[in-house]
Formats: structure tokens, C-alpha cells, sequence
């Protein structure tokens, strides 16, 4: 029900022309308009979205640093978009009053921050289902409203890969009554081939920075 009010809103209330095109990374002059297929498309976006980041949480700290590295991310990207300026010099759309969502985005990577101080290994306080949804879902509707949902998948890669990893596996037992994973979400499967927890948040928090910095890299390579 949040997924379909929040993409009504700004189908109702977007420029149907620019609003509505899906920007493609790494190419500056081509993008993929979307018309009415935009509201199923950001439904899914939402939705996943929200159910990746509740499956990422599973360790201590594993899912809060990737939000808000990629909420860092978006304060960039709404402050660069929303210029006229530096969109035009970098050749990236330009959305009119769009970086004001930079201060939304800015509050999301104070209170992770603070909420980071608490949930790190070993934890004292845990985000639950309540905070990892709402998370994912927050991130989904700053994505769609900055026409970034590829460059999004691109900085929330692990988010991706632990959906991914529940999909396939429970596919490939439902199908050959066989497992790929020896536990899935794949953060598990990794505890029980002898990594230590600290261990695998730390790997996770490296390639979550390194695919933010890729994508920070589509901004000005064409």
C-alpha cells in the first residue's frame, strides 16, 4: 500500500516527458521512457527493495553501513541533479527542486550513523523488520525520485546478492529438492564455512564502498 501511494504521488505530480525516463548509467544521451509502465516498475523497485534490505540484516551492522553509504550517495546525486549548472556540465537530467531531498537523504545518514554506534558487533540494539523495511523502502522511493533505480541496484549490489541468494535457493529446492548455499541469505552460508561475523560485515561494508564509488563514477564518465 506505501509502495502504491508514494509511485501515484509522483506519477500524478511528475513531468511525464523527464520524470518518468529511466537514466541509464555511463550513457549520457539515451534514456528509456517509461510512460504508464513507470507505476509497476516502482512498485517493484519499492518492494524489493525493502524485502533485500530486511534480508541483509542479519548480522551485526551488516545492512545499516550500506544504507548509508548509499544515502551519502543520494545527497550528492540530488544536490548535482537538482543544479542546473553542474547537471548540464556533467550531462545528467535536470530535476527542478529535486535536491531538496538531499536534506531527507542527509537525515538518513545521521540517524544510521547514530544508530550504527549501537548496532555494531557485538550488538546492543537490533534494526528489526521495522527499521530494515522502512530502510529499503526509503531508499527505493529516493532512487525513483531521482531516476537512479539502475545506479541504486549498482551501490545496494549486496542487497541484490542476498535477495538473489533466496531466490535461488529456495527455487532450486522447490525444483530438484537440492540447495546451492549451505544456508541462505548468503551471509549465512559464509558463517558456516568458518568465516567469523566480524569478518564477513567488514568484507560486506568493503564492496558496498567500492560499488558506491563506481557509481559516484557514472557521473562523469560518458
Amino acid at each position: 500500500m506505501f509502495s502504491g501511494v508514494v509511485v501515484f504521488y509522483i506519477f500524478q505530480t511528475s513531468d511525464h516527458t523527464i520524470d518518468l525516463s529511466l537514466t541509464i548509467p555511463f550513457i549520457k544521451d539515451y534514456a528509456l521512457f517509461m510512460g504508464a509502465f513507470f507505476i509497476p516498475w516502482s512498485i517493484f523497485v519499492i518492494v524489493g527493495s525493502s524485502n533485500a534490505v530486511n534480508l541483509t540484516d542479519g548480522l551485526d551492522g551488516l545492512a545499516i553501513l550500506p544504507c548509508i553509504l548509499i544515502a551519502a550517495a543520494f545527497v550528492l546525486f540530488s544536490y548535482v541533479q537538482g543544479n542546473f549548472n553542474i547537471a548540464n556540465y556533467l550531462l545528467i537530467p535536470y530535476l527542478p527542486d529535486v535536491s531538496e531531498t538531499a536534506i531527507f537523504a542527509s537525515a538518513i545518514v545521521g540517524s544510521g550513523l547514530g544508530f550504527l554506534w549501537y548496532n555494531s558487533y557485538p550488538a546492543q540494539i537490533f534494526m528489526g523488520d521495522v527499521g530494515s523495511l522502512s530502510l529499503g523502502a526509503i531508499l527505493a522511493t529516493l532512487a525513483i525520485i531521482l531516476r537512479l533505480e539502475i545506479i541504486y541496484a549498482i551501490m545496494g549490489g549486496i542487497f541484490v546478492i542476498e535477495a538473489l541468494s533466496v531466490i535461488i535457493q529456495v527455487t532450486s529446492f522447490k525444483l530438484f529438492k537440492k540447495r546451492v548455499f549451505k544456508m541462505s541469505p548468503i551471509h549465512h552460508h559464509f558463517e558456516l564455512n568458518g568465516w567469523q561475523e566480524p569478518k564477513i560485515i567488514v568484507r560486506f561494508w568493503i564492496i558496498t564502498f567500492v560499488l558506491v564509488l563506481i557509481a559516484l563514477a557514472s557521473l562523469k564518465i560518458r
